[in-house]
């Protein structure tokens, strides 16, 4: 379609339609109505879309709302909204992650509980403006990507604003910064790997992920049976083949092999199971987890993460 010509009326509907739509597909509307999403919803379009390219077509700005998280971002402005039951149901589904990216992120269990406090009373809003207005923020919270990964890009930011001002550092508290933090969560930190300096948000926001993924496979490894843990030490940390490593076993290489796989399914489940259940995680952010994990190990242990079956058996006949 052709681009839009510049006129708000035209945005506003387009963006009217949108709110109908994302309220359409959220599984929760806590009663919202499309005049209390319009602004949110504007707002991203403004800064995120129409920024960067004003003449956006309308397919562009439809296909860009489409795109946002619907029942994240209708949570978020019903506890904008004052919905008591909202904020229940915000802090019930995501203390868990406050606190596992609180606890990543600080030096002890006493200094992390008040950096998990600390985020809650930054997302209610208690403190004030110098308008007189409450200043939370969940008015930073775009849509764009996973709640949960907004959630530990708030935590990452507020700790280092906590150090930086121990540091008597100023920091600027811009929305476009702390979204563009979550962004990147979201992304699998590709930003992070680039070349040049690395800001202390990202490479904070990166260090949590990491680290909690590698807790998560450690402690994945003492789920699998002595035999099973034997075999993965043989194969990848002693360099036998899975022929020998078979003989060990006292089975055949080709059992050894759907052995293996059999392994590699059980320690995803396993570590999906924990980041999910216990950590607060998306499915989606554990898969780009895996993927971004992979790339640091070494040789064969990338497959010890994400590999395929065909993968496996062609090593064992090497």
């Amino acid at each position: 379609m052709s681009p839009l010509s510049e006129t708000s009326e035209q945005v506003d509907i387009l963006v009217a339609a949108g709110a109908a739509r994302l309220l359409a597909r959220a599984s929760d509307t806590h009663a919202l109505d499309v005049s209390q999403l319009k602004p949110r919803i504007r707002s991203a379009v403004e800064k995120y879309l129409l920024k960067d390219d004003p003449h956006a077509t309308p397919d562009a700005i439809s296909e860009f709302i489409d795109g946002l998280q619907a029942d994240d971002l209708c949570l978020i402005v019903a506890c904008e909204h004052g919905a008591e039951s909202a904020w229940s149901d915000l802090v019930a589904r995501f203390t868990t992650t406050v606190r596992s990216a609180a606890r990543s992120a600080s030096s002890n269990e006493d200094a992390a509980e008040d950096l998990a406090q600390s985020i809650w009373a930054e997302l209610y809003g208690l403190r004030v403006r110098a308008d007189g207005k409450p200043s939370s923020k969940l008015a930073y919270y775009s849509g764009r990507g996973s709640l949960a990964g907004w959630l530990r890009a708030v935590v990452a930011q507020l700790a280092v604003d906590q150090h930086r001002k121990q540091s008597r550092l100023v920091q600027t508290d811009e929305d476009a910064d702390l979204d563009r933090l979550a962004q990147n969560l979201d992304d699998g930190n590709e930003q992070l790997l680039s070349a040049g300096a690395v800001n202390p948000e990202q490479s904070l926001a990166n260090k949590i992920a990491g680290a909690e993924m590698q807790k998560a496979l450690a402690r994945s490894f003492e789920e699998l049976s002595d035999e099973d843990r034997l075999l993965v030490k043989l194969y990848y940390f002693d360099g036998l083949r899975l022929r020998e490593a078979g003989a060990v076993l006292g089975v055949h290489e080709a059992t050894a092999s759907r052995r293996l796989t059999r392994i590699h399914g059980d320690l995803r489940r396993f570590v999906e199971r924990i980041l999910i259940t216990e950590k607060g995680w998306s499915q989606s952010e554990t898969n780009r987890s895996f993927a971004e994990l992979a790339t640091h190990l070494d040789g064969d242990l990338e497959r010890l993460v994400i590999v395929d079956e065909g993968a496996t058996q062609q090593r064992s006949v090497t």
